[in-house]
């Protein structure tokens, strides 16, 4: 027998992820791509009502049923998707979270199979086997509260059908051929529900990849989150979060800890003798050196402006102060003149070391008196404190 739940033709993952997860789209493209599916849809119900009209041939043709009966069947399937397809190109199911309509698509097909059970009932069976086919179907799009209540409905209608008449609802097997069309009433009915099967395992799968792809993406969000757009450095916010985090940490090792605050010298005249895209380049070359050249468990991260912080763990402050040296022959060596000619780019930087009584105002208030001091030294230097 025919119901709402037939095939679903061939498609791609991301097609069949959309019957499920997609949201109400306003875009022309998912829009179209959501109007084909449910065409596709509808000539597998079509299909499918076909096959079970064929069926009810074999019982017209061997007498058991009236022959009538197979074309009413077929015709009776054909004008419920006629109306979904029409309601479908008009864009009706689009202005509902669930644009199938599959709640109405579901008592469409199941007040059918209702009508055939009272009109024929000596092959009432296999308009019943074709109920938890059409409950299958609907358990893929509807919420609780619209399955009980098609379940309820569907309860009332059985419950008239069989304690309220004494309709003889059964399955004639007598001939060979009644034989044959019952079993394809079954065979039709397990083939759609094991299709439906797959079709569900397939739903599982991508329920089960987007949700690797969604947990990846907030991933890249919170780091987005924690980072500067320009530099890929850390932020602000989060450079003085894991600057606590460190004086904690230090504090609870009784392990030495350092601060570098780093400015890039004469900075305000690089972006007004070549503009701020250059100077915009500058910041994001200065800060691939720097990721380069300090250790994995250092922590570097634009403070404001033309301003960095970087964080050294369980380092004394000579190392600290031969680190920042360091860096800053690295950066002064670098070749600028790819940005403009005769360009030259140097650091001054203030080191200092974590004291007991320092909170990370105090330690970053003797770390910027450091680096004043650098520059009142000419630039191009570390200073310590």
């Amino acid at each position: 027998m025919s119901t709402a739940a037939t095939s679903f033709p061939e498609r791609s993952a991301a097609e069949v992820a959309d019957i499920v997860l997609a949201p109400e789209a306003a875009a022309p493209g998912a829009l179209a791509r959501r109007a084909r599916q449910r065409r596709q849809m509808y000539i597998g119900q079509a299909v499918s009502y076909s096959l079970g009209a064929s069926v009810l041939l074999l019982y017209a043709y061997d007498g058991a049923i009236h022959i009538n009966v197979p074309s009413l069947f077929w015709v009776g399937g054909l004008l419920i998707i006629g109306i979904f397809t029409v309601m479908s190109e008009a864009g009706v199911g689009e202005k509902h979270d669930d644009h199938y309509l599959t709640v109405f698509q579901i008592s469409a097909h199941m007040a059918l199979q209702f009508i055939f059970l009272v009109s024929v009932p000596t092959i009432g069976i296999a308009f019943i086997s074709v109920l938890f086919l059409i409950f299958a179907f609907g358990s893929l799009r509807m919420t609780s509260v619209q399955a009980m209540l098609t379940w309820a409905i569907a309860t009332v209608a059985l419950a008239g059908v069989f304690l309220g008449s004494d309709l003889p609802i059964g399955m004639p097997v007598a001939t060979r051929l009644e034989r044959i069309a019952s079993m394809l009433c079954f065979v039709l009915v397990i083939g759609q529900c094991a299709f439906l099967g797959l079709f569900g395992a397939t739903l599982r799968k991508i329920l089960y990849r987007r949700s690797i792809e969604l947990k990846a993406a907030y991933r890249r969000i919170e780091e987005l989150a924690e980072l500067d757009e320009l530099t890929g450095s850390y932020n602000r916010r989060c450079i003085m979060r894991l600057l606590d985090a460190e004086i904690e940490k230090s504090r609870q090792a009784a392990a030495p800890c350092a601060v570098a605050l780093i400015d890039l010298d004469w900075f305000k005249r690089i972006n007004d003798a070549h503009g701020h895209p250059v100077g915009d380049e500058v910041l994001r070359t200065f800060a691939i050196t720097m990721f380069a050249n300090i250790r994995p468990g250092d922590r570097f991260g634009r403070y404001g402006g033309e301003e960095f912080l970087l964080l050294l763990p369980g380092t004394e402050r000579d190392a600290a102060s031969r680190m920042l040296d360091r860096l800053r022959g690295i950066v002064a060596d670098l070749d600028w003149n790819a940005f403009s000619p005769g360009m030259r780019v140097t650091i001054s930087a203030g080191v200092v070391t974590l004291r007991d009584n320092d909170t990370a105002d105090t330690f970053l208030a003797r770390a910027d008196s450091a680096l004043y001091s650098a520059k009142a030294q000419g630039r191009n230097r570390i200073a310590t404190s």
